[in-house]
């Protein structure tokens, strides 16, 4: 290797499949791998995410071919089949998803073949063979998705969409456990778009399981909420069932973002103009009538924010744009590669209403990170970030906001900072770390 880097924020590809898995209701993964692979992709996700676990089938309970130095030298496909019907006939299971660890992508084993047989026999088995070494858990979150496209999702039912009154949406881009709030997140997207008469496929919320994966191809419109992800099943998701979708960059929090959101999806459904209006009214209202009744208790501040690009873009322009605070610096955490995603993130911290742009930086590097916030020559007075950068905070002694991945320093069910009722979430704890 060229370089290491230090504290890399999440897992391998295999732990972001994982966890994608995991959150969906009565899914259960199958690991062809090695011993430790069932622990440490947990870990390195769920572990990391305000300890909220798998609860269907614990992460550090799932079977697996535990594959050792027999199975390297003769091959682990006849240890594999035995694990696959040990947990169909042990789990009650809607669908099970064998995944391959680095030990099985090296030599080479051929699972698929394997998956077949019990697919031959009416079982829900499905391979995906993407060993851990190719890339990091958020490849993980594509590579579930474009194996769902290849192999589960069916061809829309054309009867059932012709009946179906509300327009039908599927939320992209919120990944589970990588991001700490993605159960309250989705939970607040839901309940927004059902207010304007949407149905909602999350996928990971409402006890969605396999059979909303089925017929995902039915629904008008895909939304993705990310300024970079889900690129590549996006479009064959277009091409294979003709499903558009709606790029809209970033977690919104606060009234002025969520608004945004709310008409960019309307227009894209061509919704009722009258009931959009009444629905962003009122929840505005909402909002700053609690805003309202907190003006003065939090002194200006000039801030930092250090995350994710989704949540760094919402948490900048809603301190920036709907709290007046000055944004100082902003640190993009994941490894971004291409041009056009790293201009859509830039221009998106850039254009504020009322602040000044803030110095952005690229780095995944730990230490980078820290160099970083520390020898900013504006002073900061307030750092939004994960918990590896709450030490920097201490060391600044200013203000810190654990809000970011990875968080293991606080239990988190389904809070959120997104949308309306999410930015009160996030002023209240701005408050409580004062």
């Amino acid at each position: 290797m060229s370089f290491v880097t230090e504290n890399p924020r999440g897992g391998c590809v295999l732990a972001g499949i994982n966890s994608v898995l995991a959150a969906i209701n009565h899914v259960c993964p199958i690991l062809h791998s090695g011993p430790g692979c069932c622990m440490q992709t947990t870990a390195a996700e769920q572990g990391n995410s305000g300890h909220k676990h798998a609860c269907f089938v614990s992460g550090v309970s799932l079977p697996s071919s535990n594959m050792l130095e027999k199975e390297v030298v003769f091959g682990g496909v006849n240890k594999l089949r035995t694990t696959i019907q040990g947990a169909i006939e042990v789990i009650d299971a809607d669908a099970y998803f064998v995944l391959t660890g680095c030990t099985a992508g090296i030599i080479g084993d051929d699972i698929a073949s394997a998956t077949d047989e019990f697919t031959a026999k009416g079982h829900k088995v499905y391979a995906i063979e993407t060993p851990g070494f190719a890339g990091d858990s958020l490849l993980g979150y594509e590579t579930v998705w474009n194996t769902f496209l290849d192999k589960v999702i069916q061809p829309p039912r054309e009867d059932v969409k012709a009946k179906r009154a509300r327009p039908l949406v599927n939320i992209f881009g919120i990944v589970p456990y990588h991001d700490p709030y993605w159960s309250g997140t989705l939970e607040e997207i839901d309940r927004i778009l059902s207010k304007l008469g949407i149905e909602v496929n999350t996928f990971f919320t409402k006890h969605q399981g396999i059979d909303v994966v089925e017929h995902c191809s039915e629904a008008d419109l895909n939304i993705i909420i990310n300024p970079w992800l889900f690129n590549g099943p996006a479009k064959k998701f277009e091409k294979k069932f003709g499903v558009p979708s709606l790029r809209f960059p970033f977690v919104p929090v606060g009234a002025t973002d969520t608004s945004r959101f709310v008409r960019e999806v309307a227009a894209a459904l061509k919704l009722d103009s009258a009931l959009v209006d009444k629905v962003i009214a009122e929840e505005e209202d909402y909002v700053y009538s609690y805003l309202a009744q907190s003006i003065g208790q939090l002194s200006w501040k000039r801030f930092a924010v250090a995350g994710d690009a989704s949540s760094a873009i919402g948490l900048t322009r809603y301190l920036a744009n709907d709290y007046s605070f000055s944004p100082v610096l902003v640190v993009i955490t994941e490894t971004i590669y291409r041009p056009e995603d790293k201009e859509r993130i830039i221009q998106n911290i850039s254009q504020l209403e009322y602040a000044a742009a803030p110095k952005i930086v690229f780095a995944s590097d730990q230490w980078e990170i820290n160099q970083a916030i520390l020898n900013e020559p504006e002073d900061i007075s307030l750092l939004v970030g994960s918990t590896n950068e709450k030490e920097i905070g201490l060391e600044k002694q200013i203000q810190f906001l654990n809000a970011t991945f990875p968080l293991n320093d606080r239990l988190v069910f389904n809070r959120t900072y997104a949308g309306y009722r999410g930015s009160l979430t996030f002023t209240e704890d701005l408050y409580d770390n004062l």
